[in-house]
């Protein structure tokens, strides 16, 4: 098993293309094509935690902050990330980073949250827009269900809850082969009319090579007619946050006892105990300050997120309840979520979490 294949089945779960602008996902450091030894899993990258790969045996660190997020012009081993780097690359140590992409998927970093919380019907609370696109084909009618099962295989035709969408509609296709073509049906040269089925699903883009590959794999046909159309649909499962309810409401104080309890949290900042009881609880693990309007709007009693600003603890002005758990609390599950991911792709392998608490923040 080589490095590379732990990154496919990371990139499966959480595409590349999902993450934000500004970020830097994906393998950092290290050769791909490396057979790999054993997988770390951590929160942060430190020179601790390469050490720590090292001495389990471990040739990969997969990391849900990137090592290297902003603009990188020289290693300097007197700077942190460039003892790590110098660390890595000598040791043969690579780093795999899972970071906004696994934000915006609905069992990532939030779902970890939303465990702790025991929280149900949950949904994204800020779902991705253009995401989802819709394949329309043409298919004569003895193949039909054969490439509608090739695309459904390939990852298309989800809409919310449901699986294996489509929408079939009969009519007549035409066609005349030219010189050098192998028609499926009809004679070169002739006009040939069709019975053909107009198929079509959604795809989110991020499938769409392998819903493409897919379609030409089944299709009987030599060249096969097909249109993509973008779409401005918001897509259920992708996007920012979370929302559900707690299983039964709680009196504010209550609350954020549970949440100390559940998050290991010494300290809460928060902008001040409600009169009503707690039951709509939106979350955002890390930086989560962008999506305040939004857990308003969506009714939430209350918005746990992190690094929250001064003036933003206004916003709420008395409708719910936000509360700053610290970014390595709020995140600090992704570990186990990381691990326990791999783990069952790959049950026979060493997939270890870190010992080490990355969080540089201290509480006196």
């Amino acid at each position: 098993m080589t490095i590379a294949d732990i990154c496919q089945n990371l990139e499966q779960w959480a595409p590349p293309s999902l993450q934000e602008s500004y970020d830097n996902c994906g393998l950092l450091v290290g050769d791909s094509q490396l057979p790999c030894t054993g997988v770390l899993c951590s929160l942060d990258v430190t020179l601790e935690v390469i050490e720590e790969a090292m001495a389990n045996g471990c040739n990969l660190v997969v990391a849900h902050h990137p090592l290297i997020f902003g603009s990188l012009k020289r290693i300097d081993p007197n700077h942190p990330v460039g003892r790590t780097l110098t660390c890595a690359i000598r040791n043969d140590v690579a780093v795999y980073a899972i970071h906004t992409n696994l934000d915006n998927v609905l069992h990532g970093v939030n779902h970890a949250m939303a465990e702790r919380l025991q929280l149900v019907d949950r949904q994204v609370l800020s779902p991705q827009y253009h995401i989802l696109k819709k394949l329309y084909t043409y298919v004569p009618p003895t193949h039909v269900d054969l490439v509608a099962d090739a695309l459904f295989q390939a990852g298309a035709g989800h809409v919310g809850q449901y699986d294996q969408c489509s929408f079939r509609q009969a009519g007549e296709g035409s066609f005349r082969g030219t010189l050098g073509s192998n028609p499926f049906v009809g004679k070169v040269g002739e006009l040939h009319r069709e019975p053909e089925w107009k198929l079509e699903v959604l795809y989110p883009v991020h499938l769409e090579t392998a819903v493409i590959r897919a379609l030409k794999g089944a299709h009987p046909y030599e060249e096969v007619a097909y249109d993509l159309v973008g779409l401005s649909n918001p897509h259920p499962s992708l996007g920012s946050g979370l929302i559900g309810n707690l299983p039964k409401p709680m009196d504010p104080k209550e609350f954020l006892d549970q949440v100390k309890l559940a998050f290991g949290c010494s300290v809460l900042r928060f902008s001040g105990l409600q009169t009503g009881k707690i039951h709509r609880v939106a979350i955002c693990g890390g930086a989560g300050s962008f999506l305040i309007s939004k857990a308003l709007d969506s009714n939430a009693d209350a918005y746990l997120t992190a690094d929250i600003k001064y003036h933003e603890f206004f916003e709420p002005d008395g409708k719910m309840l936000l509360v700053d758990l610290g970014h390595y609390e709020s995140e600090q599950f992704t570990i186990g979520l990381i691990q326990s991911f791999l783990a069952e792709k790959f049950p026979n392998f060493a997939v270890l979490k870190t010992g080490r608490i990355t969080n540089p923040v201290r509480y006196y």
